[in-house]
């Protein structure tokens, strides 16, 4: 039997194959680099298998380090770099880049939509809209194989954990 915390390593490492070829096309247009934290925002959640990822990763972090206080992601340290970037869970590694998804409609019909983080869509660039649907990260597969990895790790519970709760010790 496969190890979850190992396939999901592999995830990861698939991830950022993927999200790597949207940073060469998208280079010019991102401004996402080492403080910008804009993204990073409390109160985000993660798969229990994620969390147990990060306690493994950064067990001293988390004994000894006192988390950046709310409002922003507790992972980030004085100067809004993140503290786990090795091991950041999935949704840090694709924030910033164009995202699309589906959704249902009530009559049954499927939209598509799509964001990117607004530092990213000024000045000179392409409309979101008019982007080729493989220019964009596509919400959805990769959020299924992540619920699959925390099915076979949870037991068959889709539990998850704020980030803040793995910290130790509080805010100051």
């Amino acid at each position: 039997m496969s190890n979850p915390l190992d396939d999901l390593k592999s995830l990861y490492g698939d991830i950022d194959q993927q999200t790597s070829r949207l940073v060469e096309i998208h280079g010019p247009r991102l401004v996402c680099r080492r403080g910008c934290s804009m993204c990073c925002v409390d109160e985000l959640t993660v798969f229990e298998v994620e969390a147990q990822n990060i306690r493994q990763s950064h067990l001293n972090l988390l004994q000894t380090a006192v988390p950046h206080a709310p409002g922003a992601c507790a992972f980030l340290d004085a100067d809004g770099a993140c503290r786990i970037y090795e091991d950041r869970p999935y949704v840090c590694r694709t924030q910033g880049l164009p995202l699309r998804w589906l959704e249902e409609e009530a009559s049954g019909d499927f939209i598509e939509l799509r964001d990117i983080c607004p530092l990213n869509d000024e000045g000179d660039v392409e409309p979101i809209e008019e982007l080729p649907q493989d220019e964009c990260w596509s919400i959805g597969p990769t959020e299924e194989r992540l619920a699959k990895l925390q099915l076979q790790f949870g037991q068959g519970k889709l539990t998850r954990i704020p980030l803040r709760s793995l910290f130790q010790l509080e805010s100051e």
